[in-house]
């Protein structure tokens, strides 16, 4: 059983409906298994003793038109060993809700904010998450992705994870199928500030080109070869 003690925030932007994930932890490659999204739909971030398919089923449960609280009732009345685990919800209309099972190791909790949730297990204190809780709320004026971030690193300034640091990652779905971000540390010794410095690189680099993508609205997209 993988334990990934972890902190995290999951959350939508009023503004723009947005959905995402940012998350760190000590072990390698938390990206693979904590952080789900779909676009109009919720994220979810998973953790402590991991079970990824509270990822799966929670988004298969809001696609189905539940709220985050009926997809935390429906995953705690079939969820083996429930007390291991951790988990976030925030639905299409930014309505939230989170788990924390009392086996959960070292100090954790969760905080339910308007339209996002920071939860974390086996944390160095509290302050982690009520620093994340608290820069995520004065930042209102960024984009979500950037949001995430900067909460990420006051939660790993303030302290983060009890055992150290190795990997971290930030994914936030816009109206596609396919994410607007997604980026991924998967081993490093200073992983937030490498995720924070890789989101400079993709949004010089590599946003620019996404209005030439495909979309729902327009299959072929808009690819200019003579702008690359």
């Amino acid at each position: 059983m993988v334990e990934l003690n972890t902190f995290s925030i999951t959350a939508r932007c009023a503004r723009t409906g947005q959905l995402g994930v940012a998350v760190s932890t000590k072990l390698p490659a938390v990206g693979m298994l904590c952080p789900f999204g779909r676009a109009d739909t919720g994220a979810i971030a998973t953790q402590s003793f991991v079970n990824p398919y509270i990822g799966i089923q929670g988004i298969k449960y809001l696609s189905r038109g539940m709220t985050a609280e009926e997809a935390k009732e429906k995953i705690i009345a079939s969820e083996q060993d429930l007390e291991l685990r951790q988990f976030a919800i925030v639905d299409r209309k930014g309505n939230t809700a989170a788990f924390s099972g009392d086996r959960c190791e070292g100090y954790y909790n969760h905080f339910e904010g308007d339209g996002f949730v920071v939860a974390g297990n086996m944390l160095v204190n509290e302050k982690t998450l009520t620093d994340m809780k608290r820069t995520f709320e004065i930042h209102s004026d960024l984009e979500l992705s950037e949001r995430l971030l900067r909460a990420l690193q006051a939660g790993q300034k303030a302290g983060g994870d009890k055992r150290g640091k190795q990997s971290a990652a930030l994914k936030v779905y816009g109206v596609e199928d396919y994410p607007l971000v997604d980026l991924r540390v998967d081993e490093h010794e200073d992983p937030v500030t490498e995720l924070a410095r890789v989101y400079d690189v993709a949004r010089k680099e590599l946003f620019p080109f996404f209005p030439q993508l495909p979309t729902k609205q327009n299959p072929g997209g808009s690819f200019q070869p003579d702008k690359i």
